[in-house]
């Protein structure tokens, strides 16, 4: 057996959209199971995500801190946002997001991982980037609106984020994903084996 997620899409036989918002929607679909039965399935319908564990020369990773209404905390995140443009390149969106959520550019792009978030009820797929050789961008700082008015900005050792997060002091699924994957990266083949930032990604095929 290969372990590795494949595609596959069973039988539809009714699909419906009941709530359309801003950003994502909701659909129903009926779903033909194994035994023939059908499966009413609703699920969020997402355009998908960027995120950048973007790591300095002193092996801290830079964090904001967001306030984050559907779970009523501020977060502690990596830099990350949606994709708001179909079959938009992900990595000139992780590009953007850094710019704009901590105004620093980065030389060094790596595909860290990707991740389906909340396959059970969500089709987002996030990609994850590993950004190295920071130094501050240039011109003036992105204006900044609602939630991220508020938002705080830090620089956190590897080795501290890695006990927070098995302390369960910080929640936020990609910053988790992020430096977990960082360490086992670095313990295996190392962070220069990582895919190039322009791999593949079948789950949000992109332009070159």
């Amino acid at each position: 057996m290969t372990i590795k997620d494949t595609p596959e899409e069973w039988e539809i036989r009714a699909t419906e959209t009941p709530f359309v918002g801003n950003k994502t929607s909701v659909r129903t679909d009926d779903v033909v199971m194994p035994d023939g039965s059908v499966v009413r399935r609703d699920y969020q319908v997402h355009p998908g995500s960027v995120a950048v564990l973007a790591l300095d020369e002193e092996d801290r990773v830079l964090l904001i801190n967001q306030y984050r209404h559907p779970v009523r905390h501020k977060l502690w995140e990596i830099p990350a946002g949606l994709l708001d443009v179909p079959g938009e390149n992900p990595l000139h969106a992780a590009q953007r997001e850094l710019y704009e959520e901590a105004h620093v550019k980065a030389e060094d792009w790596r595909v860290l991982t990707d991740v389906y978030t909340t396959p059970g009820g969500c089709d987002e797929a996030v990609r994850i980037f590993l950004a190295r050789g920071l130094s501050d961008a240039e011109g003036e700082r992105f204006a900044a609106e609602h939630e991220e008015t508020d938002m705080a900005h830090a620089r956190v050792p590897v080795e501290e984020l890695v006990r927070r997060v098995l302390a369960g002091d910080v929640h936020n699924n990609c910053l988790v994903v992020g430096v977990l994957s960082l360490v086992a990266a670095r313990g295996g083949d190392g962070l220069d084996a990582l895919r190039p930032a322009d791999a593949p990604w079948p789950a949000r095929p992109f332009a070159s």
